[in-house]
């Protein structure tokens, strides 16, 4: 039988009572799919369901084959071997202990028909660029980067029937990226993915939109799939226009009628006052006219309500994606201001930064470099979180710092509560309404920052830090776009054009540097930081 996933009549719904789904159908089969839709509809669900780390409160979920599952959020004792992060631990040993000559039989039982396995284990870190760990370091020497390709090494050596992976491309340099599309792009069995990351997506075979509760099907890859996407919402656009022309009719149609049948009314009133007829006749005609008015009446009103009925399909067949708005107070900086200044500046793990560095206002800086090269060690220690091993740091204006794990957030509390504790001055209307900006209205701004999605959990952090006091003027982030949609990428993009502090942004996601117009480019590599061309960029992220 082959491998497949099939889930129906599917619901679930978070603790809180927040609905995620209600009765879905749906299977994957043989080939790769990529799994897109906006933040919060339910993506990363949907795979813990199918992995099994999730119970659907109805419905079931079939899988067909072995299911191996990589994260959005993949965190790895730091003490394991590289060989146990990999699940082959005891099967090296014991192919050791047979080598040494140790015959004993539960060595071969623990072997099994796995006699290459370590050959195995050292062809998938070679083929995902992590051949220079070896087997015997241990996790906490690699970086996040390279955990994510350590844990799909694990993964591709069970070689599972169905592989589900989730925003795998977060935090890997492009070089690592380039890795891990070559693995996908080779995978033969059943693949679902999620991702915001374009160059992904463009290798799977079929796009699955899940929206609403819904998932529609769009054959070839997303290229193909915003082109058919495009075409689909000037169709509904243009049915928008037509549905609004006839609901305009009918609602011209049914007064017309009102003002006849009124003057019909008027005119049987004055017969009747004035008995030019026999009373019976205009009785009669009296009820004849009264019961062709109720039916002109009720024929408009239904054509009235199916002309509605036909424009509010029409309208919500439109996409119309909310966007984040931002326009704080208090955060702009004067152009050539200092805001930051590094002195001789050594970090821990080794990086430095040599001789001094300025940053003035408005500057947006790009913070570029390897996995593993300290870009995070630093902007933790520009925030005050590490103490510098030597040298100075030292921010001139109130700075903000949103790191990759979204930490700022306590789990527990509702995301207004969350944005409350950076603002404690401002009043529980004024944090409701910042919050509606950043697309949190009514009851959004009531759920507990544990139920978000990574896409949500993204934009309340980014809430809480613009709307804290002091406002920011120097604000820092690192790898912002990870776990974000296209839609939110965008949101965010427009968010940040509209803030006019200074800006230091750590991404490997080039195309969302130069959307956001960086004016400045700092490289750190083996060890150093040095400013660079914008040409140079795309040879040394």
């Amino acid at each position: 039988m082959s491998a497949s996933i099939t889930v129906t009549s599917l619901s679930f719904t978070w603790p809180d009572g927040s609905p995620v789904f209600e009765g879905l159908d749906v299977a994957f089969g043989p080939g790769r799919t990529g799994l897109v839709g906006v933040n919060g509809s339910g993506k990363s669900t949907l795979l813990r369901l199918v992995d099994g780390d999730l119970a659907p409160a109805d419905g079931t979920v079939r899988v067909a084959g072995e299911v191996g599952y990589l994260p959005q959020n993949v965190t790895l004792d730091t003490a394991l071997r590289v060989d146990e992060a990999l699940g082959i631990a005891e099967q090296r040993a014991a192919l050791h202990a047979i080598e040494a000559g140790d015959v004993s039989m539960r060595h071969f039982e623990t072997v099994g028909d796995d006699w290459d396995v370590e050959e195995r284990a050292l062809a998938a870190l070679g083929e995902l660029g992590l051949g220079h760990i070896g087997l015997d370091r241990t996790v906490g020497e690699v970086s996040g980067g390279e955990s994510v390709l350590l844990r799909l090494a694990a993964l591709l050596l069970r070689r599972p029937d169905v592989l589900l992976l989730d925003e795998p491309t977060n935090n890997l340099d492009l070089y690592a990226r380039k890795r891990l599309y070559a693995a996908v792009q080779s995978w033969p069995g059943v693949m679902v993915v999620v991702s915001h990351d374009r160059e992904l997506l463009d290798l799977v075979d079929q796009i699955a939109d899940l929206r609403s509760g819904e998932i529609t099907w769009y054959g070839g890859n997303y290229s193909v799939y915003e082109e058919a996407l495009e075409i689909e919402q000037e169709a509904a656009e243009r049915m928008v226009r037509v549905a609004e022309a006839d609901f305009r009719k009918q609602k011209r149609e049914l007064t017309d009628a009102q003002v006849k049948l009124a003057r019909r009314k008027r005119y049987g009133q004055k017969m009747w006052d004035q008995k030019r007829e026999p009373k019976i006749v205009m009785g009669a005609r009296k009820r004849a006219a009264q019961e062709s008015a109720g039916k002109h009446r009720i024929m408009h009103e239904e054509k009235l309500a199916e002309a509605r009925e036909r424009l509010d399909e029409a309208v919500e067949a439109v996409r119309d994606d909310d966007e984040i708005r931002v326009d704080l107070p208090y955060t702009a900086v004067p152009p050539g201001r200092t805001v930051l200044t590094l002195q001789d500046l050594g970090l821990r793990y080794g990086a430095r930064v040599k001789g001094g560095l300025e940053l003035r206002g408005p500057e947006r800086v790009a913070l570029i470099g390897r996995n593993g090269a300290g870009k995070t060690t630093l902007l933790r220690t520009i925030a005050g979180e590490l103490a510098p091993e030597a040298g100075e740091v030292r921010a001139h204006v109130p700075l903000r710092f949103l790191p990759q794990r979204l930490d700022v957030l306590d789990g527990e509390r509702t995301v207004a509560e969350n944005v409350a504790r950076y603002a404690p001055g401002a009043t529980n209307n004024r944090v409701r309404a910042r919050l509606a900006r950043f697309l949190f209205r009514g009851a959004r701004a009531d759920q507990k920052a544990a139920t978000l999605s990574g896409g949500e959990r993204f934009r309340a952090a980014l809430a809480a830090l613009m709307l804290a006091e002091p406002a920011p003027q120097l604000l820092m982030l690192d790898e912002p776009t990870n776990n974000l949609d296209m839609a939110s990428v965008r949101q965010l993009t427009t968010a940040l054009e509209s803030y006019e502090g200074a800006l230091v942004v750590a991404s490997h996601d080039l195309p969302f540097l130069e959307s956001v117009g960086i004016t400045r480019w700092l490289l750190l590599e083996e060890g150093e930081l040095r400013e660079i061309t914008p040409e140079a960029v795309w040879f040394s992220a």
